[in-house]
C-alpha cells in the first residue's frame, strides 16, 4: 500500500512533469514548429476557408476600397502608390504582431490557436490542387469552356479562347509560380519573422496581384506594389527553383533537363522571379510552357497531357515538403537561438 509519504512524492513528480511539458511547449522554437506543423495540417484537411473569414480577401477589400484614390492626383500617383504599399504592409504586420503579442501575455493557448489560423490563410497547397484538378476534370469530360472558365480563376490571361493544349500550360505553369507565392515565399517569412512576417508577405501578393499592371491605369500607382513583390518573392522563387529540382530527382523525372531548362529560360519571362520554377518544371516534365504573345519554356520533347497536370502537383508537393524541411525548419532553429 502506498502511505501519505509516497504520494506526495508521487503527487510533487507529477507536477513537475507537467512543469516541465509546459516549459517545453511555450518555448519559441518549440512553438513556431507546432503553429507550422498545425497550419500545414489544417490546410491539407480544410482547404481555403470561406470567403468573408479569409484574411487576404479582408486585405483585397481594403485595397479595392483605397484603389481610385490613389488616381485623385495624377502628377502623384507613383507618390500615392508607394505610401499606400508601404503603410498597407507596415499595418498588416503590426496589427497582427501586437494581437498576438497581447494573446500570448493573456492566454498562451489563445496565442497558438490564432497563430496557427492566421498561418494557414497565407498559403494554400490543397486549394491549387483543387483548381488544377478541376481543369483536369473538365478536359477529360470534354467540357472545354468549364476548363476555360476553371483556368481563368488561377491565371490572369485571357482564357476565352486557350485550346487544350494552352489550357493544360497555364494550369501547369500557375502550379509552377504558386508553389513559390502560395506556398514557399510565406513560409519563408514565417521562419524569419513569425505569422505577422507571413501575412506582411500576403500583403506584399495581394498589392501586386490588385496594383501591379503595366496598363495606363496602374502603372504608376502599381509600380510600387510591383517592385515589393519583385523583391519578396527574389530568395524564394530561386530557393524553390532548387527544391524543385531535387523533387523532380527524386519523383523520377528529368533532372538534368530541369536545370538546363531553367539556366536557359529563367529570364524569359516578365517577372524575374516566376521564370525560376516554371522553367525548372517545363524541363522536369520535358514539356513546353507557353504564354501566347509573351513566353514559351521548354522544348516540347513531349506532348503536354493529363498526366503532365499531375505530375506537376506532385513536383509542387514534394518541393514544398523539401523546402520546409531544408529551408523553413533550419531558418526557425537559427532566428530563434539568436535571439
Amino acid at each position: 500500500m502506498v502511505d501519505g509519504m509516497e504520494l506526495l512524492q508521487l503527487l510533487q513528480q507529477v507536477l513537475m512533469l507537467i512543469e516541465h511539458i509546459q516549459q517545453l511547449i511555450i518555448h519559441p522554437i518549440i512553438m513556431h514548429l507546432i503553429i507550422l506543423a498545425c497550419a500545414l495540417l489544417l490546410d491539407l484537411c480544410v482547404g481555403e476557408y470561406p470567403t468573408r473569414l479569409h484574411p487576404t480577401v479582408w486585405i483585397g477589400r481594403v485595397i479595392s476600397l483605397f484603389k481610385p484614390r490613389l488616381k485623385h492626383n495624377s502628377r502623384r500617383e507613383y507618390f500615392n502608390g508607394l505610401i499606400f504599399a508601404v503603410v498597407l504592409v507596415a499595418v498588416v504586420y503590426l496589427l497582427a504582431y501586437s494581437a498576438l503579442s497581447m494573446l500570448e501575455v493573456n492566454n498562451m493557448v489563445a496565442m497558438i490557436i490564432a497563430s496557427i489560423l492566421l498561418l494557414k490563410s497565407t498559403f494554400a497547397i490543397r486549394a491549387m490542387e483543387e483548381h488544377a484538378n478541376a481543369v483536369i476534370n473538365y478536359l477529360m469530360h470534354n467540357d472545354i469552356v468549364g476548363a476555360r472558365y476553371s483556368v481563368s480563376m488561377i491565371v490572369g490571361r485571357d482564357t476565352s479562347s486557350l485550346d487544350e493544349e494552352h489550357i493544360l500550360s497555364a494550369t501547369i505553369e500557375s502550379v509552377g509560380e504558386s508553389t513559390v507565392d502560395g506556398i514557399t515565399a510565406p513560409l519563408f517569412y514565417y521562419a524569419l519573422f513569425g505569422v505577422a512576417g507571413a501575412l506582411a508577405y500576403r500583403a506584399i501578393n495581394t498589392l501586386d496581384s490588385m496594383l501591379g499592371y503595366r496598363d495606363a491605369y496602374h502603372r504608376q500607382i502599381g509600380y510600387a506594389s510591383a517592385k515589393l513583390d519583385t523583391i519578396a518573392n527574389y530568395i524564394p522563387a530561386r530557393l524553390t527553383a532548387l527544391t524543385m529540382i531535387l523533387a523532380s530527382t527524386l519523383l523520377g523525372l528529368d533532372w538534368r533537363n530541369a536545370i538546363r531548362i531553367m539556366l536557359r529560360d529563367r529570364h524569359k519571362t516578365p517577372s524575374i522571379n516566376s521564370g525560376y520554377p516554371m522553367s525548372v518544371v517545363a524541363g522536369a516534365l520535358r514539356v513546353r510552357l507557353e504564354k501566347i504573345g509573351y513566353y514559351r519554356l521548354g522544348d516540347g520533347i513531349e506532348a503536354i497531357t493529363f498526366e503532365h497536370c499531375r505530375l506537376a502537383l506532385r513536383i509542387m508537393k514534394l518541393s514544398s515538403t523539401l523546402f520546409v524541411a531544408g529551408i523553413v525548419l533550419p531558418l526557425l532553429v537559427v532566428v530563434h537561438a539568436l535571439l
